[in-house]
């Protein structure tokens, strides 16, 4: 799955030249710089001399109105539109070519009329205004495009150079030659540094978008491993309260009609308990539906919770319930009391329902830093080699409980041996 997104990604940004967030922002704001910058030059250049006639004013017209026009090409949204994907590389060509002409017309026009002025000032100039598209290509491209934007700036110079020589007789090839090298030399470096720089950060952003792809299909298995196991839980909270409930009712009432004409008493004291019982189980249904929790723990304690279902175990079934459990219990978190409590539940339910059993032992140990519940009684019991767990709802819901607690459970079974129970939570689990 991830290559899968890799190769996504990659394609997606081969397809399409997507430009850096805030590169057109940054351009605007070198290209405003550059303005400030022409004007400064021009005013430190002229001060304190004469200006030759009006050809002075005209050639710094003429480096205002390019930095001034490319500021505009970059800040009409329209022009953004119309010339598309073209309109930045139009932008860098022109931040490029216009320095570059510029600078060979200043030196053109005053190594004629004023060869006082130094060379090496017009020289120099280009190095900072074309550090702004070298810094862009390094940022927006790859270290190829910045190797031909210093291969196509060096040679221009040089050809520039070489006609002003051949028609005009200049002699600036040197100097020319000389300064283009170094500049060359300099911006390979910082371009190659920005480009690194600019590398790690694609790389990143691309390792971001995998990891959030990740996340994403991660959440959504998390939601239906949820959905999945709160409708498990729902269901094993049904089976714990209504099961439980009718099947004790269930007991009762037949119980009701063996000695309904035999012993009326006995049957109408066993109607009141099926009575009680109904009205118990409908109040911890509506309780389950509200919270889906085991309300006798809210109350209780897991402890007095225990005693209180074997207490209702016995008058229901008659059957004898021995309770051993440590005084000094301390508490433990709500999900561990609950699978206790219902481990029990289950378990006193299938004895009082199926095991025949006249005897029940339950030991509650708290041994730092386990917790151990042990059931045990001395009915008909079964052979756990003949039991299909998925049709036993009861066991089932057991084991799965004991599992999101992270517990042990066993259940030791033979027929006429009766049955033990025993769950454990802690280290040794």
């Amino acid at each position: 799955m991830e290559t899968l997104s890799c190769s996504c990604y990659d394609e997606k940004m081969k397809s399409k030249i997507i430009l850096e967030p805030g590169i057109i922002k940054s351009f605007r704001i070198f290209t405003g710089v550059r303005i400030a910058l022409v004007l400064f030059s021009a005013i430190e250049f002229l001060r304190g001399s004469e200006w030759i006639i009006n050809s002075d004013f005209i050639l710094i017209f003429i480096a205002v109105l390019d930095a001034i026009l490319l500021f505009s090409f970059l800040s009409i949204p329209r022009l953004k539109i119309w010339f598309k994907q073209y309109h930045f590389p139009i932008a860098i060509i022109w931040a490029t070519i216009g320095p570059i002409l510029q600078l060979h017309i200043f030196i053109s026009y005053y190594i004629n009329h004023a060869p006082d002025r130094s060379i090496l000032m017009f020289v120099t100039q280009p190095i900072l205004v074309l550090f702004i598209p070298l810094v862009l290509i390094s940022w927006q491209y790859n270290m190829q495009a910045v190797s031909f934007f210093c291969g196509f700036t060096f040679f221009t110079d040089l050809l520039l150079a070489y006609a002003s020589y051949k028609l005009l007789g200049i002699p600036i090839l040197t100097p020319i030659i000389g300064m283009a090298f170094m500049r060359t030399v300099m911006f390979l470096l910082v371009g190659n540094m920005i480009g690194n720089l600019m590398h790690v950060q694609r790389e990143q952003h691309k390792h971001l978008i995998l990891a959030n792809d990740r996340l994403t299909r991660y959440a959504a298995t998390l939601e239906q491993l949820t959905t999945s196991r709160e409708r498990n839980r729902m269901a094993r909270e049904l089976h714990d309260v209504l099961a439980h409930t009718m099947s004790g009712v269930a007991v009762e009432l037949e119980g009701v009609r063996a000695l309904l004409h035999s012993n009326p008493e006995k049957a109408e004291t066993l109607l009141g308990q099926s009575l009680q019982a109904v009205r118990e189980g409908l109040t911890e249904t509506r309780r389950s539906l509200q919270a889906l929790r085991a309300s006798p723990l809210e109350d209780l304690g897991l402890s007095l919770a225990i005693s209180s279902l074997s207490e209702s175990i016995t008058c229901r079934s008659e059957i004898k319930i021995n309770i051993d459990i440590d005084e000094n219990m301390r508490d433990f978190p709500v999900e561990v009391q609950q699978c206790f409590y219902r481990v029990a539940q289950e378990a006193l339910s299938n004895i009082s329902l199926h095991a025949q059993a006249k005897q029940v032992d339950i030991a509650l140990a708290f041994k730092e830093p386990n917790l151990e519940l042990t059931i045990h009684d001395d009915g008909i019991g079964f052979d756990m080699n003949q039991i299909d767990l998925s049709q036993k709802y009861g066991l089932l819901g057991m084991r799965e409980r004991v599992e999101m607690i992270n517990g042990t459970l066993n259940i030791v079974s033979q027929p006429g041996e009766g049955t033990t129970i025993n769950l454990l939570y802690g280290e040794q689990s």
